[in-house]
């Protein structure tokens, strides 16, 4: 279906209709598949023959996610996971072996930071932290063991933007894979691959589902570096998405196009109006010129997207007081959902990073992340004036 545009595929492609002729997927949520024989049973666990083996690594649901995704994002092949973070562990785990080094983006999420620092550092994993935005920080971090670039990308929270065509160049010249979350801007704002980058990671529970109603990941690529190293830790280890959350999020990429046309109209309206509230320090969104990469932004993206920081005068107090003042807003970490949702990040999603990390990368006590939903977004101007008003 390559002919197609992006939105045809995210509502047709990736599934084969079932002798049933249903118009809608089914979901197949079964543990194991049977075989008309001994033999048949041993060519497929061999890999002699293509099919449905155990739902832990092949099901049809899941597969119908896995090949309608990695049409969107234009790779060869997808392999869905329980979440993102099992995304990002399983990529790794597939492709990297004790003694390798990985050169990553300061600005990721918080959590990442703790696999790399905590876990992967367990098995010899080496990763230096450089500048999202410095691409000069990359080429001089790059030792002669680098295996991996990461980077996530506009960042979380700052909305940080990274040259993919100028870090790619630095992995390219030397053998190295770059891997990008791609999981703020969706495939609808922006394709990686086609700007550099190896593989692409999602959290699929952000805006593929777009509805906070399940929680998994993918991770997206050419055959060579996704099926046997990726897809053989996933088929070994477990991390497997479910055959219901593979259908919900096939729902979701359903309305994807739509739904981030809207969030990026809502979020570009809001990070206009905090700009000027005399109650905010510093707005942060790749759609304003005011972002220091607002140029790079336009050439990367298709729009800003759906996720606005800002720094409100004061410190945590302030900060949480405009929090908690919020009526209508969601106060959760999560984002990517049809409602908004307003969060403090030093105290939540980057709580576990080193204080000290957390100021480098711009994490400030007096810093807000919202993910703007679909909501009137007078009300929800409306519900940030009750707590900003009160600052002035």
């Amino acid at each position: 279906m390559q002919e197609f545009d992006i939105e045809t595929l995210a509502v047709r492609a990736g599934y084969d209709q079932t002798g049933e002729q249903e118009n809608s997927e089914a979901i197949f949520p079964t543990s194991s598949f049977r075989y008309h024989s001994a033999a048949q049973a041993a060519a497929r666990f061999s890999g002699e023959e293509k099919g449905n083996v155990y739902s832990r690594f092949t099901n049809p649901t899941v597969r119908a996610f896995e090949n309608r995704l990695a049409l969107m994002e234009g790779g060869e092949a997808c392999v869905a996971t329980a979440s993102g973070m099992s995304a990002i562990l399983s990529t790794f785990m597939g492709l990297l072996q004790s003694g390798d080094h990985v050169v990553s983006s300061q600005s990721i999420f918080g959590t990442t930071k703790v696999l790399f620092n905590k876990y992967l550092s367990k098995f010899g994993v080496e990763v230096t932290f450089v500048s999202q935005t410095q691409s000069s920080e990359w080429a001089e971090a790059i030792q002669p063991n680098t295996k991996a670039l990461f980077l996530e990308t506009p960042s979380n929270p700052l909305t940080e933007v990274a040259d993919l065509e100028a870090i790619s160049k630095i992995a390219k010249d030397n053998d190295c894979v770059l891997i990008v979350d791609n999981c703020f801007c969706t495939p609808i704002l922006q394709r990686p691959l086609e700007q550099g980058a190896d593989i692409v990671i999602h959290s699929a529970t952000k805006f593929l589902d777009g509805q906070g109603r399940a929680i998994g990941g993918a991770v997206i690529g050419s055959s060579e570096l996704i099926e046997e190293p990726v897809r053989g830790f996933m088929r070994t280890a477990g991390p497997t998405m479910s055959p219901f959350n593979a259908w919900i999020f096939l729902k979701g990429l359903e309305t994807l196009s739509v739904r981030m046309e809207a969030h990026c109209q809502r979020a570009f309206e809001l990070a206009s109006w905090l700009t000027d509230h005399p109650a905010v320090e510093q707005v942060f969104y790749p759609g304003l010129e005011s972002h220091p990469q607002y140029e790079l932004a336009a050439k990367q993206q298709s729009a800003g997207g759906g996720l606005v920081s800002f720094r409100v005068k004061g410190f945590q107090d302030q900060a949480w007081s405009v929090i908690d003042s919020t009526k209508m807003l969601s106060i959760t970490a999560n984002l990517g959902d049809v409602k908004t949702s307003i969060t403090h990040p030093a105290t939540t999603t980057h709580s576990r990073v080193d204080p000290q990390e957390r100021l480098q990368a711009g994490i400030t006590d007096n810093l807000i992340r919202i993910s703007v939903g679909l909501e009137s977004i007078e009300d929800i101007k409306k519900d940030l004036a009750r707590g900003l008003d009160r600052l002035i």
